[in-house]
């Protein structure tokens, strides 16, 4: 759980920035609510020195990196940066290729926590070889820096990015969107649905990375964010925000640090959801929480209410079992459920369960 600076302001980093996100964490009650990671993504590098290591942006970042990182450990939250295993990053700073084991050690001296790592620019490399190059590196460096895999989904990381990083992006990058594609990047519900049958590859410390949050950026209504957020908890995705945390609306607010909801996305047993029903825009969502209880989202898509419900068998619950169902956005409990639970979903948007088997 943490912050990036990418969704909400691409290249426009600075150490002024990341000072008032960082302090915004804070007094917001995200960082109370769960959120630890500062993240800045591309465009705080500017060059190598004689001796190829990595430089800062100067005028952009004039203390340093690490007086930067020392800041936001200040804070009690972590530090991330960002690379990429190319020649240049996709903003066209210089990238890690060839000095993988250098810029680790300069991490590392920084204080990094964390490090994601793009894919632009990398001309005939293989992806696993090269994500194993920087893990290897990372882990020699003396430090704890979590590895976020970054290649869009387009080398099946899910398949081998498990002992190398610790999250891998699998699909290209969100955008402020409900539906629909622009170039590479999809909107909310497109990356959605190619995370349906991966479920099979999430575990703890080993987590599918659907992109980081929307909400708060303004290209959807609150509803649309509350299902955004939903579902990235259903999906045991990493909660990485990418709107201006010191500028959040009440809503915004809301959203991001719902306790009920985070709680799902945390949850120990790390399980991913699997979409168990579909009939045209209506779906059901559902994963096993720790200690038998069940997550459950009934999702609308469609333009109009619709009324939906979910039966005990589909969750694999014996037809005569006693459930309370706690509603994690209205904070409604029906108590001494049988069965079923119905209710009626907003057009796009959900009903988020926590279902309690009664004793």
């Amino acid at each position: 759980m943490g912050w990036n600076s990418w969704n909400k302001f691409a290249c426009n980093v600075s150490e002024q920035l990341i000072r008032q996100q960082a302090n915004a964490m804070v007094a917001s009650g995200m960082k109370d609510a769960g959120y630890r990671y500062i993240v800045i993504d591309d465009c705080w590098q500017k060059s190598r020195d004689a001796d190829g290591n990595i430089v800062a942006d100067p005028e952009r970042f004039p203390s340093g990196i690490k007086a930067l990182a020392d800041y936001v450990h200040s804070k009690g939250l972590k530090f991330g940066l960002y690379s990429d295993a190319g020649v240049l990053t996709c903003g066209g700073r210089p990238g890690s290729a060839g000095h993988e084991f250098q810029d680790a050690r300069q991490y590392a001296k920084w204080g990094v926590d964390y490090l994601k790592y793009d894919w632009c620019n990398t001309g005939p490399r293989n992806a696993e070889a090269a994500y194993t190059i920087m893990a290897k590196a990372l882990r020699e460096s003396g430090r704890d820096i979590v590895l976020s895999i970054c290649e869009w989904g387009d080398n099946h990381p899910e398949r081998w990015a498990q002992p190398v990083g610790h999250l891998w992006r699998t699909t290209g990058d969100i955008f402020d969107a409900w539906q629909g594609k622009e170039k590479w990047s999809h909107g909310m519900t497109d990356i959605l649905d190619l995370q349906a049958e991966l479920w099979r590859y999430s575990e703890p410390n080993a987590w599918n990375d659907p992109d980081m949050l929307e909400v708060g950026n303004g290209g959807m209504t609150t509803t649309e964010y509350e299902s955004h957020f939903s579902l990235w908890a259903m999906l045991a995705a990493p909660l990485i925000a990418g709107n201006d945390l010191s500028k959040m609306d009440a809503d915004t607010r809301r959203i991001l640090t719902n306790a009920d909801v985070i709680a799902v996305d945390q949850d120990p047993l790390g399980r991913q959801a699997r979409r168990i029903w579909k009939e045209g825009d209506l779906e059901i969502w559902a994963r096993p929480l720790k200690g038998g209880e069940q997550a459950v989202v009934l999702f609308n898509r469609g333009k109009a209410p619709a009324t939906m419900k979910v039966g005990w068998d589909q969750l694999n619950l014996p037809e005569g079992l006693t459930a309370d169902a706690k509603d994690l956005w209205n904070k409604q409990v029906s108590k001494g459920l049988r069965g079923s639970y119905a209710g009626t979903v907003a057009p796009h948007g959900v009903i988020m369960l926590r279902i309690t088997p009664v004793p």
